[in-house]
């Protein structure tokens, strides 16, 4: 893969940190294809996506459905 994007979503505690992580880490794997791939860690209060991608379009869809993912994980973990 030639492209890559690193996404850091930074939080207020490790707790909701953890909530989001483990929320999304679930579909890594799951939505990849040839084209893309995507791997979820965090350090601390941090959630890192590590979205790689054979081209550009590839790695703007990545990026786009991850955000997503990860904005409806904090939604869901304020509740």
């Amino acid at each position: 893969m030639s492209h890559l994007s690193a996404l850091r979503f930074s939080y207020s505690d490790e707790r909701r940190a953890r909530v989001v992580e483990r929320s999304v880490r679930v579909e890594v794997g799951e939505i990849d294809d040839e084209r893309s791939r995507a791997n979820v860690a965090r350090d601390g209060d941090t959630v890192e996506v590590r979205v790689e991608a054979s081209d550009l379009v590839a790695l703007r869809a990545g990026i786009n459905s991850w955000t997503r993912m990860v904005a409806v994980a904090e939604r869901v973990s304020s509740l």
